[in-house]
C-alpha cells in the first residue's frame, strides 16, 4: 500500500470546518480504494495558537513540517489580530520558507453551477492561473519611519529577480504545453511599472522561444479584468505576479460561480520540500460555526494534493464525485442552495461509495 504523510493545518475560521470535511472525504476515498493511505497529523497552528504563544506557529514549525509529503491547509485570519501578522506568521512563512514558488489556481465552471457571466457555458471558462509565489509585491521588503508624526512614511518595495521570474515563466509555459489549446497569457503592467515589470516582459519573451508549440500573448492587468469578463474563451493558462494573480484568481473564482469552490496548490516543483494545498476562500469568520461553509473548495484542493502525490486515479474519482454533487445537489447557499457543510460532505462521500474503484 502506498502511504503518504500529510500535515493538516486547519488554521482559522471556516478553515477548521472545511479541512475536517476534506479529511472525512479523503478517508472515504481510501476505504473504497484500498491502494493508498494518508497518514495525517494535525497541527493546531493559527490565531488561537497566537493567542497562547504570541506567534502563529512554533519557531521550529518548518522543521516539523519538512518530513511530510504534503500540507493540507485551511485558512488564516482573525478579526482580533492584524491580517499582516496572521498571514506573514503562517501561510507566507510556509510558502516562502519552503520556496513554494508556483501557486496554481485552476478555475472552471463545474456541472450544475451557473456563472454570473451572461451566456457563459462551462466550456467557455476553463483556466489555470499561475501565480509567482515567492517575491514580487509580497517580498516583504520595505519599512516605516517617523511613526506618528506628520512626515510618517511607509515603503513597500516590489522585488523581481531574473531567477524567480524565469522559473515561474518556464513553469507556466510547460503547463500550457500540456493543455489542448497550448495558449499562455502573460499579465503585466509594464506601461506604468517600468523596471520590474519590463524585466518580467523581457524574460517572458526569452522563455517563449523555448516553447514554439505554445501560443503566447500579453495583457495589461487592468485590461485583463475586462477580458476575463467579456472574452473568457480567449484565455487558457495565465501567468501573473504575486499581487496581480492573487486578485485575478479571486475574480476568476467569482466568475466560475463562487469563491467557495476554488482550490489552490502552492508548489515546490523541485520537491525539495512539501507543497501546500488550500482552498482560496479565507477564514470567513462571519459564517464560522454556522455549518454553512462550502467544502467544495477544500475537496477540489484535495484533488490537487492527490495528483501531486501521484494518486491520479483516486484524484479522478474524487473529482467525479464532486462534479456529481455540484450537478445534482445538495448545494450550499453561495451556490443557490440551502444545504450545510455536513450535507455536501455526506453527498460527496455517498458519490464516492457509489462508484467503487
Amino acid at each position: 500500500m502506498r502511504t503518504h504523510r500529510i500535515a493538516a493545518i486547519p488554521g482559522d475560521g471556516i478553515g477548521i470546518e472545511v479541512i475536517e470535511a476534506g479529511l472525512e472525504v479523503l478517508s472515504a476515498l481510501q476505504q473504497t480504494d484500498g491502494g493508498f493511505k494518508l497518514d495525517v497529523s494535525t497541527f493546531d497552528w493559527g490565531s488561537a495558537y497566537y493567542g497562547k504563544h504570541g506567534r502563529m506557529m512554533p519557531e521550529d514549525g518548518l522543521a516539523q513540517l519538512r518530513p511530510f509529503d504534503a500540507i493540507y491547509f485551511g485558512a488564516v485570519g482573525s478579526p482580533s489580530i492584524p491580517d499582516h501578522i496572521t498571514l506573514w506568521g503562517l501561510r507566507i512563512a510556509i510558502c516562502q520558507g519552503f520556496d513554494q514558488y508556483a501557486n496554481v489556481r485552476p478555475t472552471r465552471i463545474l456541472p450544475g453551477i451557473a456563472s454570473p457571466l451572461r451566456n457563459c457555458e462551462p466550456g467557455d471558462l476553463d483556466w489555470i492561473i499561475v501565480r509567482e509565489n515567492s517575491e514580487g509585491e509580497y517580498s516583504g521588503v520595505g519599512g516605516r519611519a517617523h511613526a506618528g508624526f506628520p512626515e510618517e512614511v511607509a515603503m513597500e518595495t516590489s522585488v523581481f529577480t531574473r531567477r524567480a521570474v524565469e522559473r515561474i515563466m518556464r513553469f507556466a509555459f510547460e503547463l500550457a504545453a500540456t493543455r489542448p489549446r497550448k495558449h499562455l497569457t502573460v499579465v503585466t503592467k509594464s506601461n506604468a511599472q517600468r523596471h520590474g515589470m519590463v524585466l518580467w516582459d523581457e524574460i517572458a519573451a526569452e522563455v517563449a522561444r523555448e516553447f514554439p508549440s505554445v501560443t503566447v500573448d500579453k495583457e495589461l492587468v487592468d485590461a485583463m479584468t475586462v477580458r476575463m469578463a467579456l472574452r473568457p474563451r480567449s484565455l487558457d493558462v495565465v501567468v501573473a505576479t504575486n499581487l496581480h494573480a492573487d486578485i485575478l484568481s479571486d475574480l476568476a473564482a467569482a466568475l466560475a460561480g463562487s469563491i467557495g469552490i476554488a482550490p489552490t496548490a502552492n508548489l515546490d516543483p523541485t520537491r525539495r520540500a512539501p507543497s501546500m494545498f488550500e482552498p482560496i476562500h479565507g477564514s470567513a469568520f462571519d459564517i464560522m460555526g454556522k455549518g454553512v461553509a462550502n467544502p467544495i473548495g477544500a475537496f477540489w484542493t484535495a484533488v490537487l494534493m492527490l495528483e501531486h502525490l501521484g494518486e491520479r486515479e483516486p484524484a479522478r474519482r474524487l473529482m467525479n464525485a464532486i462534479e456529481r454533487v455540484t450537478a445534482n445537489g445538495p448545494r450550499t447557499r453561495d451556490l443557490g442552495g440551502e444545504a450545510g457543510t455536513a450535507d455536501v460532505t455526506r453527498a460527496v462521500r455517498d458519490a464516492i461509495a457509489a462508484v467503487p474503484a
